[in-house]
């Protein structure tokens, strides 16, 4: 929800660099026919796990009825996962991330530029009906599950600020951006009005919404006389 991928780029979401929780990696020694019978029970399981919990939601979600609807074992996805939890922001990542896993926006210099291709991929997201159920059921179990919305910052929403407020520091120093904005209040304001739109539908969430909020941030974080 792409900020990178856990990302909110074109694409919405990066992988953290080094995480590599529920990688299938190929044995040593694997044979390549096993390594993509590997991959492709992983792709499965992933693909179950969201089609899951936009169905049922995270609370009714379980080991079994993933393995059932993946056509695995429940060993196979223990092989690789601890929890559901871990399954969960896995199935995120596998659709939010970039193939290098660098968490990282656009830089060509031109920040207006960079930042409406990202604001405008973080739209697109969102407005994907698959993405939406996906993310709303997540959205409503992070409100009573603290640990849940402990690994969502952690993984994919930290991951994506962070890399949005390097940007921006970026910026400051080559002069777009005035030296006392602070990096991290100003992420939070190019995308928390999405998210109030996305979350509570009060209007339409499309391209103009997201270069109207961008002109209106940037009128404020650029330097002064």
């Amino acid at each position: 929800m792409n900020p990178a991928s856990e990302e909110f780029t074109a694409k919405g979401s990066v992988q953290r660099a080094g995480d590599s929780r529920g990688a299938a990696a190929r044995p040593s020694g694997a044979s390549p026919d096993v390594a993509r019978r590997s991959d492709r029970a992983r792709r499965a399981i992933l693909a179950a796990t969201r089609d899951l919990v936009a169905e049922v939601g995270y609370s009714r979600l379980s080991i079994e009825g993933i393995a059932s609807a993946a056509g695995v074992g429940k060993q196979t996805i223990y092989r690789w996962w601890r929890s559901k939890a871990e399954v969960l922001f896995d199935a995120i990542l596998d659709v939010n991330s970039e193939p290098d896993g660098v968490v990282a926006l656009p830089d060509t210099g031109d920040l207006e530029a960079d930042l409406r291709t990202v604001l405008r991929g973080a739209v697109a997201e969102l407005d994907d009906p698959a993405t939406d159920r996906l993310q709303r059921a997540v959205t409503a179990e992070i409100q009573s599950d603290p640990a849940l919305a402990e690994e969502l910052v952690r993984r994919l929403l930290g991951p994506q600020l962070t890399a949005t407020a390097v940007r921006l520091r970026s910026a400051i120093d080559t002069g777009q951006i005035d030296r006392t904005v602070d990096p991290s209040l100003a992420t939070e304001l190019l995308f928390g009005p999405i998210f109030h739109r996305w979350l509570l539908r009060t209007a339409e969430l499309d391209d103009a919404f997201a270069d109207g909020l961008l002109d209106l941030v940037l009128s404020g974080l650029r330097p002064r006389p």
